[in-house]
């Protein structure tokens, strides 16, 4: 696949959205940069010089000379582009951040068109005057439009029926590099403090009268901007002594001129340039560990505006008080709360949590390629989960092996599948999932494919409207009871003194009464677990509620493990990486009995019902399944941690999921999951009884039989896993296969569970 980008900024003026993306996508795709033309002296042939500025990109900027007509300069451009893109092959993704661009390159077939509508660029000085017809052109073809800020994506969600407000982000681990100590550049070293900064194009969206009255206002201040003056003529800035124009920087050098600031400025005019921007520079200058004073342009106070860090004033007397107030706040610890406050807002934030949503959107709106009815393969997996993906990815990458991966779903990621919802939230179509493990094996195997973002899950129970922590800890002992305890000691001697001793312990409702005793197992347990099985924990295996520890120090973290994190661009970006390569085909929307008549194949992979593929014959094997309740709510937050569980029978779902807390996004509205469990529907959790067990293990029995067939995965071997333990079986079966292979021999692998 080639991903062709037509911007109007070229690459190597100001690092920006563009530039953050397309280095990003780069990782997974080759990507094409075409540039708007430079023009070339009369009579010089047109022509394209391309160059790499790294790996996996290349930049198109066609030459053309000056005498060209607008007819015949499309035509020339029209030319060059098909010539560069002649061996390029297929898929070709079209993304354009012009639609001036659209008269030479509107005939090219794209698998997917998207318009990443990052400014209204209608709206600024000298914008062509078919620019408006041209982006309505776009808008009508184009498969998805992405805009840079929520104020952008309101002008815009009328005009398209897929539009997603991506707002631009930041690279914190870059412009962090200015709070370290380091040298001040030397242009800027002998200007006097306090220095309130700016870095950034200077054009028609600054308020010149705004800065000119702030640097008379106080003389005393430093005012440095540092950028390149485009559509205003220099002339026009104003000059003071306490001013000072440094010219257009690299990218790699801001942090150096941000280090030796002590206010960040942005002194943006209300006009109609700026009427829906969205800053990139606002979390950036965060990030930098600068206070931030700006104009009331609307995004900024959308998002930024409730942060101690972050002034918004107007009239210059404001402004000359805002940025007072700052000046004090950059003199307070590098510890201090506003600084802490703004961190916690940053660390949800980074360029590849964006790219990875916009992948996984593109992903579903770019139609994969189809199997011929006669194709052949070596392996075909069904299932296209965690087991499936990492089996195909495995015998295509590991041992050069042609694979078909199929999915009844519309989706690749089982289960894991996430998206983001209309208002640019990711979420979790099938329930919160959180990667937690002590496997480095496991961890070093997917992080071939991701990134992650530390998190670490925190759980709360209501219980009777107070919220306490999950699994039951000291804290939770001292919230419920009113109590006082202050040691592992003292926590352990209340809940032995409340302990009821059972012999055996067989049940559930076992497990849980030998350890903390009747009142807390009635509070915590019997409720939610009848919810969650449709029956009484004393009909259920004492592994249900085992899983569930009961601590005596304050520790509130649901899980333990050594490693705990969110993959940054979300789960559906890991398996379009997995799922990647020349050798693995993805078919989705058929089931395993409609493939199986179109194609020939060696070997299957299935991860789907054991007692599924052998047709029932020997009866159903029980299942609790889930019904899900998506809603977006129109305030940013709704409740403290990520999943809040409700134990109560008289409240009819068992959880409410918050995914901003999970993938760490800002936004003004919030998305959340309520889980109704219920009997019919996809299988979730296998229901822990003997019986059900004995009926496995006949299933058990036939799949060890069958020839040429792997079963992976909880389905195919009735188990719960977390996704970490079917990775972990995933690649133990591929090893155990592979080594049979080179023995030339066969033995009973296909159940076997890690």
């Amino acid at each position: 696949m080639t991903l062709m980008c037509f911007s109007h900024l070229r690459w190597d003026f100001v690092f920006q959205r563009p530039q953050q993306l397309m280095s990003l996508f780069a990782e997974h795709h080759p990507v094409s940069f075409w540039e708007e033309p430079q023009w070339q002296p009369a009579g010089t042939v047109p022509t394209i010089t391309p160059y790499s500025p790294c790996e996996n990109i290349t930049v198109i900027t066609p030459r053309v000379p000056e005498e060209m007509g607008e007819e015949a300069l499309n035509a020339a451009l029209r030319k060059m582009l098909d010539d560069y893109l002649a061996d390029k092959g297929e898929p070709l993704i079209r993304w354009y951040y012009t639609p001036m661009m659209l008269p030479y390159s509107r005939h090219l077939k794209a698998a997917c068109t998207i318009y990443d509508c990052m400014d209204e660029l209608a709206n600024f000085r000298f914008a062509p005057p078919d620019l408006i017809p041209l982006e309505g052109e776009l808008l009508d073809f184009a498969d998805l439009v992405f805009t840079g800020g929520y104020s952008l994506y309101e002008a815009k969600r009328e005009r398209h029926p897929s539009v997603h407000p991506f707002p631009s982000s930041v690279d914190t681990r870059h412009f962090a590099q200015a709070r370290e100590s380091g040298a001040d550049p030397a242009d800027q070293a002998p200007l006097p403090r306090p220095r309130l900064g700016y870095y950034g194009v200077i054009d028609e969206r600054i308020d010149l009268d705004l800065v000119e009255m702030l640097a008379d206002a106080r003389p005393d201040w430093q005012i440095v901007f540092v950028g390149p003056v485009v559509k205003i003529d220099a002339g026009m800035l104003p000059q003071r002594p306490n001013i000072t124009y440094l010219g257009g920087k690299d990218y790699a050098e801001l942090p150096a001129y941000a280090r030796g600031w002590d206010v960040a400025l942005m002194p943006f005019a209300l006009n109609e340039a700026t009427r829906f921007i969205s800053p990139t520079k606002t979390p950036e200058y965060l990030a930098a560990g600068l206070p931030v004073v700006s104009t009331p342009i609307t995004d900024v106070m959308r998002h930024y505006g409730d942060l101690a860090a972050v002034e918004i004033a107007g009239p210059v007397d404001d402004f000359v008080a805002a940025c007072e107030r700052s000046l004090a706040r950059s003199n307070e610890p590098p510890g201090a709360a506003w600084r802490q406050e703004a961190d916690h807002m940053l660390a949800g934030q980074s360029w590849h949590a964006v790219a990875g949503a916009m992948l996984a959107k593109i992903s579903i709106a770019t139609p994969r390629p189809q199997p011929s009815s006669d194709a052949h393969y070596d392996y075909l997996v069904v299932g296209a989960g965690f087991a499936g993906a990492v089996m195909a990815e495995r015998l295509a990458a590991g041992s050069g092996k042609r694979v078909l991966v199929i999915d009844r779903r519309d989706h690749i990621g089982g289960n894991a599948y996430d998206h983001c919802d209309e208002s640019g939230i990711l979420v979790h179509r099938y329930g919160p999932h959180i990667f937690h493990t002590n496997s480095d094996a496991i961890v070093e195997y997917l992080s071939r494919f991701t990134d992650w973002r530390p998190y670490e899950h925190r759980v709360l129970a209501d219980v009777d409207g107070k919220l306490v922590p999950m699994p039951i800890n000291r804290n939770t002992l001292n919230s419920l009871y009113n109590l006082d305890l202050q040691t592992e000691e003292e926590a352990g001697a209340f809940l032995a003194s409340r302990a009821e001793p059972v012999d055996p312990v067989l049940t559930s409702a076992d497990m849980v009464i030998s350890k903390v005793g009747t009142a807390l197992y009635q509070t915590f347990f019997r409720g939610y677990t009848r919810k969650q099985w449709g029956m009484d924990p004393t009909e259920l295996d004492k592994s249900v509620t085992a899983r569930v520890p009961t601590r005596t120090n304050t520790d509130d973290r649901y899980f333990t493990d050594n490693f705990q994190a969110m993959p940054a661009k979300g789960y559906t970006a890991i398996f379009e990486a997995m799922l990647d390569h020349p050798l693995i085909d993805v078919k989705l929307g058929i089931s395993f009995d409609e493939i199986r008549k179109r194609i020939t194949y060696d070997r299957l992979i299935y991860t789907g019902p054991v007692d599924e593929y052998f047709g029932y014959r020997l009866g159903k094997l029980p299942y609790r399944s889930l019904r899900f309740e998506h809603q977006t709510l129109d305030t940013e937050w709704l409740q403290p941690v990520a999943v809040v569980n409700y134990p109560s029978e008289a409240v009819p779902f068992t959880r409410i999921t918050e995914y901003k807390h999970l993938t760490g996004q800002v936004a003004p509205r919030t998305s959340i999951t309520r889980e109704y469990p219920c009997a019919d529907g996809d299988p979730y959790y296998p229901i822990p009884r003997a019986e059900n067990e004995a009926l496995f293990k006949r299933y058990e029995k036939l799949a060890r039989e069958a020839q040429d067939v792997l079963f992976v995965g909880r389905l195919a071997t009735y188990r719960y896993y977390n996704m970490d333990q079917v990775v972990g079986q995933a690649l133990a079966t591929y090893r155990r296969h592979v080594d049979q292979l080179a023995l030339g021999t066969r033995y009973p692998e296909a159940v076997a569970a890690e």
